[in-house]
C-alpha cells in the first residue's frame, strides 16, 4: 500500500536514497522525520561512534520507485565498519510499520472483551496508561458509538471500552418555544398569579414562564403530568439551590422538581470606607470579597431520579436555553424510564426474595418436624431402659415379699406392688408399640433454629 506522506517527510527518503550528501540540510530537524519514516519502515538509522547514518529499507526504495524517483543503490553497512567475518551476515527483514500505542491497545481490548487490567509500577520508565487511555480518546480511532474509560482500582489500572447509550446517540429536534403566552398551561398560569413569580426579575420572568410552557406542553404530549410546586417567590439566599421545586413533572410515577433560579454574576467588592473603619475597630469583621448582582440568565435545577444527561441547565454563550429544552424533556423522560426498570427490578427482586423465604421455610418445617421426631424417639428409648430398670426393681421386692410373714408390713408392699405394676404396664406399652408422632404447628421461635439468616415472620433476613 502506498503510504502518503507530507512534503518533508517526502523529501528525507528522496535525500536518504541519494546517499545522504553533505550540505541540504541547515540543521539537524531532518532527524525527526528521519525517526517518523523509521516507525514506519521506509529507513533504517545507524548511529555508532556518534555517527549518524541512514539507508532506505526494500520499502522505502519501493515507494520512491512508484514516486518515479530511482534511489542510489546502497551498500547494507555504512562503510566504516565493514564487517571484519568472513562469513556473510543473513539479511536482516524489512521492518514493517509499527503500530502505534492507540491501535496496540485497541487491539489489545477487543482481544480480551473490551475490559483490561494493567499493573501499576512505580518504576519511572514504566508505562504511563493514564496518557495512553487519553492519547486513544483523541486519536478519532475509537468507534463513535463506543467511549474509553481508565481508572485506578486495588486490582491495578483498569481500561474499559464501553458502547455509548442509544440515548446519547439519538439526535433531538428542537423545542419551539412561544414568542407569546395567549393560552398558558395551568401551571404556568397559577405560578403568573403569584406576586412574584419564582423570585425573577420582570426582564426574564416571561421569558421563563415561555420555557416552562413549551417544556410542560411536550412532555405532557409524552404521557406525563405537571403540578404547581411549593416554593412561593424567591428562595432564601442562603439556601437557593436547596430550596423545594417551582413545578414539578411526574413520569411513570417519579417526581423530578424544577426549581427555576436568576444567575448571578460576581465581581471584586470594593470596601467602603466604612467598612474599612469598622473592620479596623473590630479584629471579628469580615470584609466580603465579592458583591453579587443578579444577571439575564435563567437556570434550571432539576432534583429526583437518577440523572442522566445533567441535573443542572443554564444559559450559556452560544446556546440559550430555549435550545436546551428537547434535552431537558428528554432528561425526564430517562428519569421516568429509569424509575420504571427500577420498580420492575425490584419487584422481581421481592418476587425472588419470597420464592427464596418460601422455600427456606419449608425446609425449616421439615427440619423442625425430624428433630422433633429425633427427639420423641430419644424419649421412647428412655422409657424403654427406664421400664426395664423399675422391672428388674419391682421383681426384686416382690421377692422380698413373698418371704415375709402375714402381717402390716407385707400388706403395705403389696399395696406398693400393684401401684408399681399398673405403672410398669403403661411404660411397657408406650415402649413396646411406638409410633411415628405428629408435631404440633410450629412458631415463629421453634423455627429460628431452622432458617438461618431468615426471619420465620416474613421474606427478610437479619
Amino acid at each position: 500500500m502506498h503510504l502518503v506522506l507530507n512534503e518533508r517527510q517526502q523529501t528525507v527518503p528522496d535525500w536518504v536514497g541519494q546517499g545522504c550528501p553533505d550540505g541540504v540540510w541547515p540543521d539537524s530537524t531532518y532527524k525527526a522525520s528521519a525517526q517518523a519514516l523509521q516507525s514506519r519502515g521506509l529507513i533504517k538509522i545507524t548511529k555508532r561512534r556518534g555517527h549518524w547514518s541512514a539507508q532506505l529499507t526494500d520499502e522505502g526504495r519501493q515507494h520512491l520507485t512508484d514516486d518515479g524517483i530511482c534511489p542510489v543503490e546502497q551498500s547494507s553497512e555504512p562503510p566504516e565498519r565493514p564487517s571484519p567475518s568472513p562469513t556473510p551476515r543473513r539479511p536482516r527483514p524489512v521492518q514493517k510499520g509499527r503500530t502505534n500505542y492507540t491501535d496496540q491497545l485497541l487491539e489489545e481490548l477487543g482481544a480480551n472483551n473490551n475490559f483490561l487490567t494493567k499493573p501499576v509500577e512505580s518504576d519511572p520508565h514504566s508505562v504511563n496508561w493514564a496518557s495512553r487511555v487519553s492519547g486513544a480518546r483523541k486519536s478519532g480511532k475509537v468507534p463513535h458509538t463506543q467511549e474509553i474509560y481508565g481508572y485506578r482500582t486495588h486490582r491495578g489500572y483498569e481500561i474499559k471500552l464501553a458502547d455509548i447509550p442509544a440515548w446519547r446517540l439519538t439526535e433531538l429536534a428542537p423545542l419551539p418555544v412561544p414568542s407569546r403566552l395567549t393560552k398558558p398551561h395551568s401551571v404556568v398560569a397559577a405560578l403568573q398569579k403569584q406576586p412574584q413569580p419564582m423570585g425573577l426579575a420582570k426582564a426574564i420572568q416571561g421569558r421563563a414562564l415561555r420555557i416552562i410552557h413549551a417544556l410542560i406542553t411536550v412532555t405532557e404530549a409524552q404521557g406525563h403530568k405537571a403540578a404547581l410546586g411549593t416554593t412561593q417567590g424567591a428562595p432564601s439566599p442562603r439556601r437557593r439551590r436547596k430550596a423545594p421545586p417551582h413545578f414539578t413533572i411526574t413520569t411513570q410515577g417519579e417526581r423530578v422538581g424544577f426549581l427555576v433560579l436568576q444567575e448571578q454574576d460576581r465581581s471584586e467588592h470594593v470596601p467602603t470606607d466604612k467598612e474599612l473603619a469598622d473592620a479596623k475597630k473590630c479584629s471579628w469583621m469580615r470584609i466580603a470579597r465579592f458583591d453579587y448582582t443578579p444577571s439575564n440568565r435563567l437556570q434550571f435545577i432539576l432534583r429526583g431520579g437518577s440523572p442522566h444527561r445533567a441535573s443542572e441547565w443554564a444559559d450559556l454563550p452560544d446556546r440559550p436555553l430555549e435550545d436546551q429544552v428537547a434535552e431537558i424533556a428528554q432528561e425526564v423522560g430517562l428519569r421516568g424510564e429509569a424509575a420504571e426498570r427500577k420498580r420492575l427490578a425490584d419487584q422481581q427482586a421481592r418476587e425472588a426474595q419470597q420464592k427464596r423465604w418460601e422455600a427456606a421455610m419449608r425446609e425449616a418445617r421439615a427440619a423442625y418436624t425430624h428433630a422433633y421426631r429425633v427427639k420423641h424417639l430419644e424419649e421412647q428409648a428412655g422409657a424403654w431402659h427406664h421400664a426395664k430398670r423399675l422391672t428388674e426393681y419391682v421383681t426384686a421386692v416382690r421377692d422380698h415379699a413373698t418371704s415375709l410373714p402375714p402381717g402390716e408390713e407385707k400388706t403395705d408392699i403389696e399395696t406398693w406392688l400393684a401401684f408399681a405394676d399398673a405403672r410398669l404396664q403403661h411404660l411397657t406399652e408406650v415402649a413396646s408399640a411406638p409410633k411415628l408422632p405428629t408435631p404440633p404447628e410450629p412458631s415463629g421461635d421453634d423455627l429460628k433454629p431452622f432458617l438461618g439468616h431468615w426471619s420465620p415472620y416474613g421474606p427478610r433476613s437479619y
